[in-house]
């Protein structure tokens, strides 16, 4: 087990070099592997986003030092995630004492960003828009997060609560072993174990060979606190993102709350979820109830569930006479995935879907992985060997089916022939054709949303679902080189952060500009940039791009600013 560790350790430190061509120990290296590492816990749920930006700075007794590696608002404002990294420990035991200094760091940080340390960075400081960032969404925050991320091993398993200021703050702990269950589990997350303290109420209905249901009524409090808790994970499998209060439906949730909130489970549809095991037990009277959920995930009524935690934010007794009508269907993990996509599709909806959100595991992505595991990409010259571009169709099956060859020389024969570095999954895939198509904004918003915005207007846009073929592939895999290496280029500058947001306006400049010179067939067979191209992208990134996304209108947030159309349109115009 230590050498499967010690391996997927160096994996990972691979991804990080070869994706953005740092070597280990730099604030870019760093950022590199904050964002590789991430991505586990984006898709597991247990991140809502990223946004690297190491930064550490030391103080004379050392009690008092700082050390992020980066953050993210997310839950509509109201919950702060930092990263704390403790990188290059290669499956070495990280002890107590060493964790808690990683936390203490990053937990200054936090105070200080509170405390206006953004007044005594230089504007040119990289870490200054972060703590900028994190200072004026603290009026608003309820909750912060602090993510120790590792390749070494923790010797703890949990980290107790603490406030900061009177917010709660949690601390998760993710280290090598961890990652490592994730990734080899084949699973798109792990395990979550609600234990519910009442029980709840149930009546069984019985289903299928393969399912049973279970109708209950649960609290509107109670359901805000576990989306409070597991955020985005409880949702994972949800095809939609939260809304808001923009839309009517929503609107309408609150407006029952306030005025007639006894009356909320006559009126709202409440929710359909799935879970793979529960626990039940006898109540009162023999009644029957529910004390534990495994994998509890929301497929139908993320909109409600978002709202009804957006007002327990807000005011926590307004809930008290809230109670969601809720169908959970238990089924086994066997046929999870094909069983939790109908529900979704059949249920009764309070936003609208579109049938394109339900492609995830569809046509498309079964062909595209079928290519990528039998097209080898040209050799280069003078050599004879080859190897293939990966695609992750589910997160983890790189490491499953490396964990299925050998260990020895059929292990170095798979890693030859699918390097780590040209591994890709489907966020990577919506992110190079959205760049591409000239969509950066789109890009900035992360990789799950920008995703889902690919596969509804792109991949569903078109009566019969695209089928990707060889030809396809080679263009796809270009326009991974074309990302991948203006990436590579920008970050050589050094300009500063934002360096995922300055790549993907680069990229898409580059091609509102050259489209007609860029010859994807020609990157396909080079596996490069052709040296013209190579020569464009530090103006383009220098002189027009980055300044553009610096400089928000009326110092707004960068990041922000980003992922709005009016900048591309801006830096589309630009001379």
């Amino acid at each position: 087990m230590l050498n499967d560790l010690m391996t997927f350790a160096e994996d990972l430190h691979e991804t990080a070099r070869s994706s953005f061509g740092e070597g280990s120990g730099s604030p870019y290296y760093n950022d590199s592997f904050t964002e590789v590492v991430s991505g586990y816990l984006i898709e597991d749920g247990a991140l809502e986003g990223i946004e690297p930006c190491y930064f550490r700075k030391e103080t004379d007794t050392g009690r008092g030092a700082m050390e992020v590696f980066g953050y993210f608002v997310g839950r509509g404002g109201s919950v702060l995630d930092v990263v704390a990294g403790e990188p290059n420990r290669k499956a070495e035991v990280l002890r107590k004492a060493e964790v808690q200094r990683v936390l203490r760091r990053a937990r200054n940080f936090v105070e200080r960003c509170r405390q206006g340390v953004h007044l005594e960075l230089a504007e040119t400081d990289r870490a200054h828009p972060m703590a900028l960032a994190i200072h004026r969404a603290w009026p608003d925050l309820t909750r912060i997060r602090i993510f120790l991320v590792t390749d070494g091993r923790v010797t703890v398993d949990t980290w107790d609560e603490e406030e900061i200021a009177g917010l709660r703050c949690n601390f998760e702990l993710w280290d090598i072993a961890r990652l490592y269950r994730l990734a080899a589990s084949g699973r798109q997350e792990e395990d979550t174990v609600i234990d519910l303290d009442p029980p709840l109420a149930y009546l069984p209905v019985q289903g299928d060979e393969d399912y049973s249901c279970l109708l209950t009524a649960v609290p509107g409090a109670v359901l805000a606190e576990l989306y409070d808790q597991h955020g985005a994970k409880l949702l994972q499998r949800n095809v939609r993102a939260y809304l808001q209060a923009r839309t009517k439906v929503n609107k309408g949730i609150g407006e029952t709350v306030r005025n007639a909130p006894g009356r909320f489970l006559a009126y709202n549809n409440g929710v359909s979820a799935t879970a793979s095991a529960v626990v039940t037990e006898s109540g009162i009277g023999g009644a029957q109830q529910i004390s534990r959920l495994v994998n509890l995930q929301i497929v139908n009524g993320g909109q409600t569930t978002a709202s009804l935690h957006h007002l327990w934010t807000r005011d926590p007794r307004s809930l008290d006479r809230v109670s969601v009508p809720a169908k959970i269907t238990v089924v086994g993990a066997e046929a999870l995935d094909e069983l939790v996509s109908e529900i979704s599709r059949c249920a009764n909806s309070q936003n609208a879907i579109k049938e394109a959100d339900f492609q995830a595991n569809g046509a498309f992505h079964v062909a595209l992985e079928k290519l990528s595991r039998s097209l080898w990409i040209p050799a280069r010259e003078g050599s004879t060997v080859q190897s293939r571009w990966y695609y992750e169709r589910v997160r983890g099956q790189y490491q499953v089916d490396l964990s299925q060859q050998d260990r020895g020389a059929k292990q170095r024969i798979f890693r030859t022939e699918n390097p780590v570095a040209q591994r890709f999954g489907k966020t990577d895939l919506a992110k190079y054709e959205m760049t591409y198509l000239g969509r950066p904004h789109d890009v900035s918003l992360g990789g799950e949303k920008c995703f889902q915005i690919w596969t509804a207007e792109v991949l569903g846009a078109t009566e019969d679902q695209i089928i990707p073929d060889r030809q396809y592939f080679h263009e796809l895999i270009a326009k991974a080189i074309l990302f991948g290496r203006t990436r590579k280029i920008i970050q050589s500058l050094k300009l500063g952060g934002y360096l995922g947001q300055t790549a993907a306006y680069v990229m898409s400049l580059v091609v509102d500009r050259y489209v007609d010179q860029i010859d994807l067939d020609e990157i396909w067979r080079t596996q490069d940039l052709p040296a013209w191209l190579r020569g464009a992208i530090p103006g383009l990134a220098g002189d027009i791009v980055r300044p553009l996304l610096v400089d928000a209108p009326g110092a707004a947030n960068v990041t922000e600013w980003c992922k709005k159309e009016a900048c591309w349109q801006l830096v589309r115009a630009s001379s």
